[in-house]
């Protein structure tokens, strides 16, 4: 099935004559309709019934992206070649017609079939108003079991609180109604995107323009929407993160192992988890086998795991793999900048635990690794928003261990609790970051697994000598680091545009001299050799303009220390050093500097500055 989606100002169109045999009857006339998604449809050869069940959940996503319930359903046969004979045509559309009329909200039209028409339409301009779908029996049934439970799965949505207290919430129109979130606005802001679950980005959220501007990274043309280019001083950031990350698993006491990045599609443990795991794929094509892409090192880990000889005096063990990269096709509406990505760079450890209590243990201690791991970001317990899900029986079972998490955070929890488990995992969390769109997008997860043990054959050996199949937690300590980016991003954007910075070890360029004339060009590179024989990156601003100018475009850079030098410093050896974050102009000696500097880098990876170090030799990457 090929359809044509426009989102339409105004549509009319004119039924003139019939054109096959199996035409309908139709006595309307002339059609006006506005404020429409019209839908231009051709069935084609090998359409079924689940071809029409995908495009009935494909249009209603897409209405719920377009803030729109109003839909015109217009046979066309003119999108193929390869049309179904017309009395299937005809049912599969009347068919896809019900299925969306099974939807209260939504207003349904139809044009007739079987007839030449004359319309007129007027598209709107907005970059979703044109899309273009291809819906194939293969397709509809690749799509995941656990995918299309999610979808159906019912929610019902909590605020909990440190006090244990549990208050049921539901959304009115556009107000959450059931709670006071007095002093909690982005969490309300949290708990309307997440009942609404409307994911598509219509704006250009500002961290886009500043990963531009910052010469970080950008969209790759040449290559599948969602994946990215790094500029060098995005790859130091991301490369100090990947490693920053790696040290801190390790540090936990996980394992670092490194997996394929593509299966087999027909491995029987692999195809059944990927109907337990709400995603959707790539698929590679070999010359005799069909593979995915993997979208977390999950498989690998396990398939390792399944060989491993593992007694209960080794739990709980941890295992830890970076995956550069982790695939997810998103869809196509909700990608933008580093929020949602079709590739990318995610720090995955897998626990096996002996038990539920020893997992509830485990999950919490991975809570408050979390923690501790987007604070070392500067991302606070105020800059991030709490999900807790699990089932309805695992909150009556466990009460009091959810209530502990909430303690942990010390405010008001998001619950989603479902009726029952639709996915591998019972209970998960996620920190979710609320940005400058109110939208919100998970940093740190971590999910209790009751299935993949014994999909995969991965077993303990008891203390009776008997074997068992574990609990697997899942944790992602930071999320997936371009999230993280993105996250640091977005939140300096939203506290100060003019101070806005990176944590001092993640900074691209740490320091910058600016000699006030060439006349002091040698002491400001011998400063920068000093400072850069610490671990420091540094460079210099060598070109012949005036020192205001190389102190905005130091700013702009978001280069957190800003050294002027001239005369003066020349002679009494103390720095005039500008602190962005704090718009302080401190007179410091060079160790002073340095001692300064390397106390707040303490205890984060380092790496030598990757670009030439005299701006005057630096080619520009954007613009």
């Amino acid at each position: 099935m090929r359809i044509l989606q426009l989102h339409c100002d105004e549509v009319e169109f004119e039924p003139k004559q019939k054109e096959i045999e199996e035409a309908e009857e139709w006595k309307e006339g002339k059609v006006k309709l506005k404020d429409v998604v019209v839908c231009f449809i051709a069935v084609e050869e090998g359409d079924n019934e689940h071809v029409v069940k995908a495009a009935a959940k494909e249009l209603e996503d897409s209405l719920k992206e377009l803030g729109s319930r109003r839909i015109l359903l217009y046979p066309y046969s003119h999108l193929s070649d390869r049309l179904a004979n017309p009395s299937l045509a005809f049912e599969l559309l009347k068919k896809l017609e019900t299925f969306l009329r099974s939807k209260e909200e939504l207003e349904i039209h139809r044009a007739p079939f079987g007839w030449t028409k004359g319309f007129a339409i007027r598209v709107k301009a907005h970059p979703l108003a044109e899309q273009f779908k291809h819906i194939t029996p293969k397709k509809a049934e690749e799509i995941s079991r656990a995918l299309r439970e999610e979808e159906r799965i019912k929610s019902s949505w909590y605020v909990l609180t440190p006090d244990g207290e549990l208050h049921e919430i539901r959304l009115e129109g556009e107000k959450i109604v059931g709670f006071d979130f007095s002093g909690h606005e982005k969490l309300e802001k949290f708990a309307r995107y997440e009942i609404k679950k409307i994911r598509a980005v219509e704006v250009e959220p500002p961290h886009v323009k500043l990963m531009r501007k910052l010469e970080l990274c950008d969209y790759e043309p040449g290559s599948d929407p969602g994946n990215m280019r790094w500029y060098p001083k995005g790859r130091i950031v991301k490369s100090l993160l990947e490693r920053w990350i790696t040290e801190r698993a390790i540090g936990y006491g996980a394992m670092e192992v490194e997996t394929p990045i593509m299966y087999d599609y027909d491995h029987p443990a692999l195809k059944d988890y990927l109907n337990r795991f709400p995603a959707r794929q790539y698929v590679v094509q070999s010359a005799k086998r069909k593979l995915f892409l993997r979208f977390s090192a999950c498989f690998g880990q396990f398939l390792m795991k399944s060989h491993m000889t593992i007694s209960y005096r080794d739990l709980p063990l941890r295992m830890y793999e970076l995956t550069r990269y982790s695939f997810r096709l998103e869809k196509r509406g909700e990608l933008v900048g580093l929020r949602r990505l079709r590739a990318f760079t995610m720090p995955d450890m897998h626990t096996l635990c002996r038990d539920l209590e020893e997992a509830k243990a485990e999950f919490k201690r991975q809570f408050e690794f979390c923690m501790r791991c987007l604070a070392e970001l500067g991302l606070k317990s105020g800059d991030y928003e709490t999900a807790i899900r699990f089932t309805k029986e695992f909150w009556e079972q466990n009460k009091e261990f959810v209530i502990e998490l909430c303690r942990l955070v010390g405010k008001p929890v998001l619950i989603e609790m479902w009726e029952k488990r639709y996915a591998y995992f019972d209970p998960k969390f996620e920190f979710n970051f609320i940005d400058a769109l109110n939208k919100a997008s998970a940093l740190s997860t971590v999910q209790i697994d009751h299935e993949n043990a014994k999909r995969y054959g991965i077993t303990y050996v008891d203390e009776n000598g008997e074997r068992r199949y574990p609990l697997i937690l899942h944790c992602s300590p930071s999320g997936a680091l371009e999230r993280c980016i993105y996250a640091m991003l977005e939140r300096e954007y939203m506290r100060d545009p003019e101070r806005a910075t990176l944590p001092l070890w993640l900074s691209p360029i740490q320091v910058r001299i600016c000699p006030i004339t060439d006349e002091f060009l040698e002491f400001a590179v011998g400063i920068a050799r000093e400072l850069e024989r610490a671990g420091l990156r540094v460079d210099v601003d060598d070109r012949n303009l005036s020192v205001e100018r190389k102190i905005r475009d130091a700013e702009v850079e978001w280069v957190p220390v800003i050294v002027v030098v001239g005369r003066r410093e020349r002679e009494t050896k103390k720095l005039a050093v500008r602190f962005r974050r704090t718009k302080e102009i401190k007179e410091l000696s060079l160790e002073e500097l340095k001692s300064l500097l390397l106390k707040e880098v303490e205890g984060f990876p380092t790496m030598p500055l990757s670009l030439p170090n005299f701006l005057s030799k630096r080619p520009r990457f954007v613009g």
